[in-house]
């Protein structure tokens, strides 16, 4: 069976304030510790009202501070936005404050609006050097640097697992190409899954990091004691992305009873199409669910989103999911 660990979107619940959603974003880190998760990592987006994990490399910190053994990351730090140095020293210095927990996962979108993309000082130009700078950081964490003229300090020396991140091909031929482990956004990008799977694992150049493909697949996972609770708890992220297709901003919202009075016909599919991977339901239904895409895509681990606005529902659904796997 894969590995299971959960991307933390952060959310910040209607009705509560950033200080409560960093608290419950620390109770599911813990309790994913004490259920045996293997990490968890949280992703750079901006300007969203709902998610407040903008300062990715702080709230990293926040969460390791908080808890003892599980792997932190980034799912991921969107590199464009930012210079290879920079980021190698943010991530250097939370490997040297955590030691061996530290994960760094890199994208090459903006995770914004192309205002903000502006506000961030970020030329949309800057994506056709993705390649360039991820080769940039991995020789400012590689001891081979250290006699340069311009030194990563901290970072320098201090090898830390990259991951490439994906919603399509590219990503898997550069994950290939790199000898990384790649992590495919299947969780809300579902159309490339077989494509991008069959280029990574075909093309895969083993390295002495990393000898064979290592696949990290993301899914929505909601997990109740019934059927019918489950998916009530759901419409929470569904309101999300049809707030997201309106270009509306609002925090994240509780769960209604009722969906077909929130959403159009056409926001409905785009939504259903955008959660195509997405279980939910009881312990039984998921199971059955998820044995059989475990068993087509074999990934290596899961990456969990679990959009649920009620921290106590959110962590019993993690707890549901780790006696399934």
């Amino acid at each position: 069976m894969p590995k299971l660990s959960i991307l933390d979107l952060v959310f910040v619940n209607e009705g509560q304030e950033l200080k409560d959603a960093f608290a419950n974003s620390v109770r599911a880190a813990q309790a994913a510790e004490e259920f045996g998760y293997n990490r968890i990592w949280v992703a750079e987006h901006h300007n969203m009202k709902a998610i407040a994990s903008a300062a990715t490399s702080v709230v990293i910190g926040h969460l390791a501070s908080e808890t003892k053994t599980i792997r932190i990351g980034a799912g991921g730090i969107m590199l464009p936005n930012h210079s290879p140095l920079v980021i190698a020293e943010q991530f250097g210095t939370l490997d040297a404050l955590y030691p061996g927990r530290i994960d760094l996962g890199l994208g090459r979108a903006p995770g914004t609006d192309p205002l903000t993309t502006q506000a961030l000082r970020n030329d949309l130009k800057n994506s056709n050097n993705f390649m360039k700078d991820v080769i940039e950081l991995q020789h400012f964490l590689s001891k081979e640097s250290e006699d340069d003229a311009v030194v990563a300090t901290p970072g320098m020396g201090q090898d830390i697992p990259l991951w490439m991140l994906g919603s399509s091909t590219f990503g898997a031929q550069l994950a290939a190409h790199l000898s990384l482990p790649y992590a495919f956004a299947s969780h809300f990008a579902p159309d490339a899954i077989a494509e991008a799977i069959a280029y990574y694992r075909s093309d895969f150049r083993p390295s002495q990091k990393l000898e064979k493909p290592y696949l990290m697949l993301g899914v929505n996972i909601i997990i109740a004691d019934t059927d019918e609770e489950a998916e009530y708890l759901s419409t929470s992220q569904k309101q999300s992305f049809v707030n997201l297709r309106r270009g509306v901003k609002k925090k994240f919202q509780a769960p209604i009873d009722d969906m077909n009075s929130y959403w159009s016909e056409a926001e409905k599919q785009m939504a259903s199409h955008m959660l195509y991977f997405s279980f939910i339901g009881s312990k039984e239904t998921v199971k059955k669910k998820l044995e059989v895409f475990i068993e087509r895509y074999k990934p290596d681990e899961l990456m969990v989103v679990t959009s649920i606005f009620d921290i106590e529902k959110r962590i019993h659904s993690l707890k549901l999911l780790s006696e399934i796997i």
